[in-house]
């Protein structure tokens, strides 16, 4: 786990005049990665500060780097840099602190040749994603959810014991931006013994979650060690693992989830490594009493006082009425990252606890993040379910979202836009963010 060093120091300030305002989420502090491209430049490594991003390519190319990181920085993708040791990614982080410092003698060739307005880029991936698995980690969304299913067990007798997971498709993430086609699939027959029908989703929903990127991997047939499990950790990104809940319904048992999530996820463009979180990691979730204690192959006392991350995340909404009428979007939720009952340590431990291996750019998901109160619930399935009526999964028994438009939702619309935001801050340390994970979704298509 990384310790606090001078790049954390509050009172570093960049020449770069944005990264110092208060709002910023990209103050030198910060220093998140990204992959972007130009009109006239191609896809090249980057690294958000304040509204702009420092080229790391032309960094390079500059003699501005070691070239030990040369080789690394010209892909057009994240995973050579991932696969590095944490020493050597901590190594270039500080030498990126140096360049963008006020007073760096390298201020005005920076600015020439390396620095890129936000605004005039194209994001791509920020990696090449091989394998994505996506757990469900947070104990109150698997309450809820169960509640709705199995009010008299809403918890399965594992949930406490082992980090739920699943693999996803990782080859429909797209970034921030894409838009998102309505999915078509099969529904639950209205009536038993009848057929089920194909048709458009009805039910379409947001997942709020945080993505969690493979560094350095592990050989097949070995186990990462608790204990080691930071050191696999590259960074963080938000992640919306969009859900279609009626064609989830009919065809999540007895194996899963399949049609209802692989049509999409969204993940931001930005990836906030594991380094620059260090000011804010904090202890695992607590626990009740008659809970009972992770396996040895899951608990470390480093896990229990650090596992978790202070990360404050929200949702807001956007529809094509309030965009026409000149409202801003509308905060749906607002939760916290220390509500998951599982950390990424624990996940990352106990998906190669069976000898898989994980790779550079590997992705675990989170699982929906929401804790105990209503307005902190992740997804649309939660926030406009009453708690009092069993199996409530059609949208009559709900009670909707009401927009300063006078519109309504119980779940999603064509032409509505969900954005999540996220962040991290204390009284201690500069505030550092993640940009935002931003997805508008489209109708159906009969050629689906």
């Amino acid at each position: 786990m990384y310790a606090l060093n001078a790049t954390h120091s509050q009172d570093l300030i960049s020449w770069v005049e944005s990264a110092n305002q208060p709002e910023t989420d990209f103050p030198i502090q910060n220093l998140p990665y990204c992959v972007f491209q130009t009109s006239d430049n191609p896809a090249s490594i980057g690294i958000g500060i304040g509204d702009q991003i420092l080229n790391l390519r032309a960094c390079a190319e500059a003699g501005l780097l070691s070239p030990d990181f040369e080789t690394v920085l010209q892909h057009v993708n994240l995973n050579p840099l991932m696969a590095l040791p944490p020493v050597q990614q901590s190594q270039l982080r500080k030498r990126i602190v140096e360049l963008l410092s006020q007073g760096s003698p390298e201020a005005d060739k920076l600015a020439s040749v390396a620095l890129v307005p936000q605004t005039s880029v194209d994001f791509l991936l920020p990696c090449n994603i091989g394998d994505y698995s996506d757990f469900y980690a947070s104990v109150f969304h698997a309450t809820n959810v169960g509640s709705m299913f199995r009010p008299d067990n809403p918890l399965l007798p594992n949930y406490k014991h082992i980090p739920i997971g699943y693999h996803g498709r990782a080859s429909s993430i797209v970034v921030s931006g894409t838009p998102i086609r309505r999915p078509v699939g099969q529904l639950t027959p209205a009536e038993p013994g009848t057929a089920p029908t194909r048709e458009a989703c009805k039910l379409f929903d947001y997942e709020l979650e945080v993505g969690c990127f493979v560094g350095q991997g592990n050989q097949l047939g070995e186990s990462v060690l608790i204990e080691d499990a930071e050191s696999h950790m590259f960074g963080l990104t938000l992640l919306n693992d969009w859900s279609a809940r009626d064609i989830q319904k009919w065809e999540y048992q007895p194996l899963g989830p399949f049609l209802a999530k692989s049509f999409a996820s969204t993940i931001s463009p930005w990836v906030v490594t594991m380094e620059a979180l260090a000011p804010f990691r904090c202890a695992e979730f607590q626990r009740d009493a008659e809970d009972p204690r992770p396996l040895d192959y899951l608990a470390s006392d480093t896990n229990s006082q650090f596992g978790g991350i202070d990360l404050q995340l929200e949702v807001y909404l956007l529809t094509e009425q309030m965009q026409q009428q000149g409202f801003e979007p509308q905060l749906l939720t607002r939760g916290s990252f220390t509500n998951l009952y599982w950390t990424f340590a624990q996940m990352l431990t106990h998906h190669s606890s069976n000898g898989c291996n994980l790779r550079p750019g590997d992705m675990l998901g989170s699982g929906t993040v929401s804790g105990q109160t209503r307005d902190s619930r992740g997804c649309m399935l939660e926030l406009t379910w009453d708690g009092d009526q069993q199996n409530a999964l059609p949208g009559s028994q709900r009670t909707p979202i009401k927009l300063p438009t006078g519109e309504e939702r119980k779940f999603l619309a064509d032409g509505d836009t969900v954005i999540f935001r996220g962040f991290c801050e204390s009284n201690e340390h500069r505030r550092i963010g993640f940009g935002i994970c931003l997805g508008k979704v489209l109708s159906a298509t009969q050629a689906m």
